[in-house]
């Protein structure tokens, strides 16, 4: 059965992202990137079994930037992992060429029956942003949240998960020291 998993790396004090958009933050951390040697066997396994990532209109820019896949097409397909990606906004963006990213428009709920069906018999990643995995949430359309938090705050940003789930929906499954970063991993009850 598909799952749709909010795999994501955030700060002390709940940030994604800097006020900003940036995540230099991140890369500041020794071991914060996906193939340093604390989290690349945890996040290659993690992969192994996506099927589809699913990410909104600020995550899909910053990689844009960051990876210069407009000029580089391949490089696209490395920030992403190689997955089929949809990619949720309002506005005409551009698209690196040859890309496999369907973009849609419109309530999360309108898309999860295609989704799922790229998805296959694997997961779903929900790359992010936090409130577009706030709106799967309130779908009730989130499976998982797992979460690497780093010794860092900014004190402002981006916030983890702009919406409101209580314990009696989030049941934490694991905690795991990964260098510098606590990963902690919830199931998430409809």
């Amino acid at each position: 059965m598909t799952r749709f998993v909010f795999n994501t790396a955030a700060t002390l004090d709940g940030f994604l992202a800097d006020p900003d958009h940036s995540l230099t933050w991140l890369f500041d951390v020794e071991g914060g990137t996906p193939d340093a040697p604390e989290h690349a066997d945890h996040f290659g396994a993690f992969l192994e079994g996506i099927g589809v990532t699913v990410l909104g209109s600020s995550t899909y820019e910053w990689l844009l930037r960051e990876t210069g896949a407009l000029e580089d097409p391949s490089a696209w397909t490395a920030a992403i992992s190689g997955k089929p990606a949809f990619l949720f906004t309002s506005r005409d963006l551009p698209t690196p060429e040859g890309a496999d990213l369907t973009v849609v428009r419109g309530a999360v709920e309108e898309q999860l029956a295609a989704i799922r069906e790229r998805a296959g018999d694997r997961d779903v990643w929900v790359m992010g942003g936090g409130d577009l995995v706030g709106q799967f949430a309130d779908a009730d359309a989130l499976d998982e949240i797992q979460v690497s938090v780093a010794p860092v705050t900014l004190g402002a940003g981006q916030p983890l998960l702009p919406r409101r789930l209580g314990a009696d929906r989030l049941h934490l499954t694991g905690v795991e020291q990964r260098g510098q970063f606590a990963h902690l991993t919830y199931r998430v009850e409809t």
